[in-house]
């Protein structure tokens, strides 16, 4: 029974020697996660075991430390949570290697070419719509489209001591029928910049009138919209809206918007107008891209615009030791997993995302190092009892 026992001694030992081994050399693979070896005695009818087996090995999904990553599209987990994968196949796996690129067409793969999923932004801008299904990201090349001003924002302050226009008509060519200028930037549908001249003329006590004229189309007609100030400074027109119409410009839809003037102010200091603001912009090309914290990957354009290209979620498992090992970092469910549930970092029991992060192993190299040595010890203890029933036995032929 001893040599039995024994050799059970030696296969455990040995494959305990294994998964240290395996541990060791994916000290330095992102996202590993490393295993440790579980032993059961083995009993036959008697009260003398027949030895050891291994009962398993079980994955540690403790958290690796975070470090800098690489690629623009790397990302790093800490927490609970999965990358959610999909082969060529269709096939779904996960992983904790944050490790990304684009392929050809623009999706997000990993080393292996298994593309990440999550929320596609569609639209224009584009958002991530409600109730949008999970699938491969894609990183479109193409420029951004330019997007007609549709709307603006002006505040500042109108000096009260300005004295009254009584010059009049209107004329923006003549300064004595205005009391201020300012400017401001437009688009049209084709993205063509359009100067907006914004001038305001005082025409009583608390009492002013604002006018837009688009310097850049040719038939650049006046707006206007009278504002009233009540005692304190504050604007009492509602709604203080300042129109702005221009015609239509190298192919580009004519300018039709307003200015929101709600915030303006009467007060005895200078005038003085906060940059004028509005929704349009030129077309651009991409400089790049960036992952936030959330998963929203965040294109930069030429034209000064940031947009939303997706977003990445993550999955998690009631029992993520029960998930099956495919090798490069990679897991699938299995029914001791159990079903994954899928969302957005930081929701739920989901984990956080980092983005410009790399998971590194959580392997613990002085543990595996004395792990090492301890199993060594079991082995050549193991491979001992063995000698010490040999040489008994050889005793007993000896005395026949």
């Amino acid at each position: 029974m001893s040599f039995s026992q024994g050799l059970s001694g030696l296969n455990a030992a040995s494959q305990a020697l294994d998964v240290v081994g395996n541990n060791i050399a994916n000290s330095q693979t992102v996202g590993f996660k490393s295993g440790s070896v579980a032993f059961g005695d083995v009993f036959a009818g008697s009260q003398i075991g027949m030895g050891v087996q291994v009962a398993g090995v079980n994955q540690s999904f403790t958290d690796g430390v975070l470090g800098a990553g690489t690629g623009s599209l790397d990302m790093g987990i800490q927490g609970n949570g999965f990358f959610r994968l999909v082969n060529d196949a269709g096939r779904v796996f996960y992983s904790r290697n944050g490790q990304f690129k684009t392929d050809a067409n623009g999706y997000i793969v990993n080393n292996q070419g298994m593309s990440l999923t999550g929320y596609q932004a569609t639209g224009t801008p584009p958002v991530i719509q409600p109730g949008a299904a999970v699938g491969p990201i894609q990183i479109p090349t193409g420029q951004m489209a330019a997007r007609a001003s549709d709307s603006g924002t002006l505040n500042g302050n109108l000096n009260s001591g300005t004295k009254v226009v009584t010059k009049t008509p209107f004329d923006p060519t003549d300064s004595s029928t205005y009391s201020s200028v300012t400017q401001a930037d437009a688009y049209d549908s084709l993205g063509n910049k359009h100067t907006i001249n914004i001038y305001f003329a005082k025409t009583a006590d608390n009492q002013w009138t604002a006018y837009t004229r688009d310097m850049t189309s040719a038939d650049n007609g006046v707006q206007q919209v009278a504002l009233q100030f009540d005692t304190a400074g504050q604007l009492t027109t509602s709604p203080a809206k300042l129109p702005v119409q221009g015609a239509a410009y190298k192919g580009g839809e004519p300018l039709n918007f307003s200015f929101d003037l709600t915030g303006m102010t009467q007060q005895a200091s200078d005038t003085a107008m906060n940059s004028p603001t509005t929704t349009g912009y030129a077309p651009g090309l991409m400089n790049g891209y960036t992952v936030g914290d959330s998963g929203e990957i965040i294109a930069s354009y030429s034209n000064g615009q940031q947009q939303l290209l997706g977003q990445v979620v993550l999955s998690n498992f009631t029992n993520a030791g029960g998930l099956s090992s495919e090798g490069n970092n990679c897991w699938t469910e299995t029914p001791a997993s159990g079903q994954p549930v899928t969302g957005i970092s930081g929701t739920g029991n989901l984990g956080t995302l980092y983005g410009n992060k790399v998971e590194a192993s959580n392997v613990d190299l002085s543990k595996e190092m004395v792990n090492m040595i301890v199993y060594q010890r079991n082995y050549q203890s193991n491979s001992q009892t063995i000698k010490t029933q040999s040489e008994l036995l050889q005793t007993l032929v000896n005395l026949g």
